[in-house]
């Protein structure tokens, strides 16, 4: 029996959506999407999978989310008729798990839910009224769910063990990148300093979204006057910034490349810069100082060296392995510093740290697909679930 999973997406345009959903389909499940749309939906070439607009959402506007999941739910049996019945319900972050309960009502009650949260928003950490109630809606709507699925410990450790009011099983799945066709074991990715007179280059790709890295990278590579470059990809939370485009063009070391596919195009970006920016002060001593992005494995993996600060989740995972460079503080001076010192020697010795690292540290392949999916099917009492297939790492069960 195949898993029919329901997938609640707070965002169809996040390319973290898209990867989820193919690891679910690379591990046997069957995967409808039901999403709020914010840009371009990255599942709409996506086949057997099948998805269903909740509304429009906007990136910083809180209330008019609000008022999103609010309509959606009004017509939430309208809108998911017509769909099979799912033998699971994922809600991606607290948007859609105010509609996880409702949604499984629509079926079967005992439906198990998912509450998979990879981002802590700073409302859930406000320690006034706003706060409490953001938190005290997270518990009214989590308690129909059996497991929580997030991507890095510290997000268990300074929110959902003390702060949360959330008792539930966790699994952790970090933000690895997706390797599921068939190939080879990999070689390891050759080291590519720039040619004689050429500058290093540093990528900074994903979710852009920190203006004080942004205006540090700016100024940062306008000391080095061409010593240095920087590279940026993916989408930028435009509403975090006076104006993004205007002050990028402006800068005459740094490049803006757009959206790229992921995992597709994760080789040539990361092939094309010598170092990784693994430093984001978005929400500085809180869900920036937790979580482990993205950016960190994919660089990983494909050999771009990560700059990370110290205190942080990724200051300590690059740390404990050995790898990259972890600075006490960073700003403008201290990176020219650093990149004043840089050379071809001091380079290699780096890259040859990360390039030793187990490749398993930084993909997900097929076997942690299919014990994903049979993790999920163990909720339901109905679904068989696999048998003899790798566990998936859990914090907390």
């Amino acid at each position: 029996m195949t898993l029919n999973v329901l997938y609640l997406a707070h965002d169809m345009a996040d390319a973290a959506i898209r990867r989820r959903v193919l690891t679910l389909k690379a591990g046997g499940a069957t995967v409808t999407v039901a999403g709020f749309e914010r840009g371009s939906n990255v599942l709409a070439d996506e086949p057997d999978v099948t998805t269903i607009s909740l509304g429009k959402t906007a990136d910083g506007r809180f209330a008019q989310r609000i008022g999103a999941v609010v309509a959606a739910r009004t017509v939430l049996k309208r809108t998911l008729s017509g769909i099979a019945p799912p033998d699971v319900i994922i809600a991606r972050n607290l948007e859609t798990l105010a509609l996880a309960g409702r949604a499984a009502s629509l079926f079967d009650s005992r439906i198990p839910i998912v509450y998979e949260c990879l981002d802590i928003h700073r409302l859930l950490l406000d320690a006034g009224m706003k706060g409490r109630a953001m938190r005290a809606a997270q518990r009214a709507f989590g308690r129909r769910a059996s497991l929580l699925i997030t991507s890095s410990p510290a997000f268990v450790d300074n929110f959902f063990r003390p702060l949360s009011g959330l008792d539930l099983p966790v699994l952790l799945l970090e933000n690895k990148v997706l390797a599921i066709a068939p190939e080879p074991v990999s070689e390891p990715p050759l080291p590519r300093p720039p040619e004689p007179g050429r500058p290093w280059r540093i990528g900074w790709f994903g979710a852009i979204r920190c203006r004080r890295s942004l205006d540090m990278l700016i100024d940062f590579s306008n000391r080095m006057d061409g010593k240095v470059e920087i590279v940026l990809r993916g989408r930028p939370a435009y509403g975090e910034f006076d104006d993004f485009d205007a002050k990028v063009a402006a800068a005459p070391h740094v490049e803006f490349h757009g959206a790229y596919r992921n995992p597709e195009d994760l080789a040539a970006i990361y092939g094309d810069v010598q170092f990784t920016w693994a430093i984001d002060f978005f929400e500085e001593g809180l869900n920036s100082s937790w979580l482990l992005p993205n950016r960190l494995y994919e660089g990983g993996l494909y050999g771009a060296v990560p700059i990370a600060l110290a205190g942080t989740e990724t200051g300590r995972f690059i740390g404990k392995r050995g790898i990259g460079l972890v600075r006490n503080q960073v700003t403008p001076d201290s990176l020219q510093a650093l990149f004043d010192e840089m050379t071809e020697a001091r380079y290699a010795e780096l890259f040859s740290r990360l390039a030793a690292v187990e490749r398993s540290q930084w993909v997900t392949g097929p076997a942690e697909c299919r014990a994903l999916v049979s993790r999920l099917a163990a909720l339901h009492p109905n679904v068989p679930s696999p048998a003899d297939l790798p566990a998936v790492s859990t914090v907390r069960s």
